[in-house]
């Protein structure tokens, strides 16, 4: 049987090393070279991360796009060749380098055509992800043509009348793209009127299932989820970025409050409804996602208590987050994250010195522990959300931490 201990590595690393002290001091003669690079100031380890994440990048390009003669099976942000496009996007943006920018276009068009008549409508893994992103890169690259045409994809997608809700397959997910179209091509560009049609989907489903217990609750496969992939925390995520009416608001807030006194006795969270087992510390299931989740909702509605309730959850990404995988839905890439939105909510450099060390680990010994199959490389190597690609993604967002996103998650 599994023991939580064959889910991550022990977290042998120092709490916390001030930058004042890292930069006065010389490197440690004696200490393996993770301790080495830990010691050394964070402006230089983005230096050998950005480095690192360039040269995935071209090697997520060459197998995930090249080698295919160019041609797109799996079109999905999450495992497939939109997320090698929105690593592109994010090497441009880092470097300014055109032929990343040219490329991540060129990429988008074959998951067009791949895409054409699809029953997915998420950002993560459908339709309104390859729109969406084709629309920003195309406003990027100044190309009114190709961005109208986008744009006029977009709206015309449909929901499906027995879609889910949750963000990865659901309506939480083709309400993610609308924001990230307003968010980087203009507001209102998607309209309010569209949005709201959803929302009030969403919440009057939700309504119906928590019936009192939970002011919202929502099913997806049978089980009812917690988490950010399948479950409440995406959802009430995605609706945070929303304009809600006064009583939607505070049943969002009595969501989060509901889950957090169903934290389990280690602080971690259940991934279902009634579930005794607290062993997933992912994004996808457990205090990753929440702890993002809570940062966020804590700066949208002011609130002390759901700050330190996501600064709880950090501290159990901080003790069991150093998974056997590299990823970023359930991984240590994914993980990370945590601190990153802990330092942009308060501003505490002992949160960005734990993005620092958890990045370090990676960069220190994620290939060799793939290499010696003591680390689980993903079942889509090269892919966004379960390969290195995301890795890459991390190390390019470490770079400017106070702009630093989960990916189709944090706007």
């Amino acid at each position: 049987m599994e023991t939580m201990a064959d889910r991550f590595f022990p977290n042998d690393m120092l709490n916390y090393i001030p930058e004042a002290t890292v930069i006065a001091s010389s490197l440690p003669e004696s200490g393996d070279s993770l301790t080495r690079l830990l010691h050394l100031p964070y402006k230089s380890v983005c230096e050998i991360l950005k480095k690192t994440a360039l040269v995935i990048k071209d090697a997520v390009v060459r197998e995930t796009w090249t080698k295919s003669g160019k041609r797109v099976q799996d079109y999905s942000l999450y495992t497939g060749a939109l997320g090698t496009a929105l690593l592109l996007f994010k090497a441009y943006q880092v470097t300014n380098n055109k032929g990343d920018l040219a490329l991540s276009s060129e990429i988008i068009k074959a998951c067009d055509s791949a895409s054409r008549g699809s029953k997915n409508v998420t950002f993560i893994c459908g339709r309104s992800g390859v729109c969406a992103l084709g629309a920003v890169v195309a406003k990027q690259a100044g190309d009114e043509q190709l961005l109208d045409y986008y744009l006029t994809e977009f709206k015309q997608i449909r929901l499906p009348t027995d879609l889910p809700y949750e963000l990865l397959y659901g309506r939480a997910g083709f309400l993610w793209s609308c924001s990230f179209v307003n968010k980087y091509v203009g507001e209102g560009t998607v309209s309010s009127a569209t949005m709201r049609e959803v929302i009030t989907d969403i919440m009057k489903a939700g309504r119906k299932l928590g019936k009192g217990r939970c002011p919202l609750m929502y099913e997806w496969h049978g089980k009812k989820y917690w988490g950010a992939a399948h479950g409440l925390a995406g959802i009430v995520h995605v609706l945070m970025d929303m304009e809600l009416t006064p009583e939607e608001q505070e049943d969002v807030k009595s969501v989060l409050r509901y889950m957090i006194r169903g934290r389990f006795p280690s602080g971690n969270y259940p991934s279902s409804e009634g579930s005794d087992s607290d062993r997933l510390v992912h994004w996808c299931h457990g205090a990753p996602g929440l702890a993002l989740t809570l940062a966020k909702a804590s700066q949208v509605f002011g609130d002390k208590d759901l700050r330190q309730a996501a600064v709880d959850a950090a501290e159990v990404v901080w003790n069991r987050g150093l998974l056997k995988r590299v990823g970023i839905c359930h991984g240590i890439s994914g993980n990370t994250y945590v601190f990153l939105a802990l330092y942009r909510l308060t501003g505490n450099a002992e949160f960005l010195y734990k993005a620092k060390a958890f990045a370090c680990f990676l960069q220190d010994r994620a290939k060799r522990l793939i290499a010696e199959g003591f680390m689980h490389g993903g079942d889509r190597p090269y892919s966004l959300f379960e390969g290195i690609g995301g890795m890459a993604y991390l190390f390019l967002d470490m770079i400017e931490p106070a702009q630093a996103g989960f990916p189709a998650y944090d706007l």
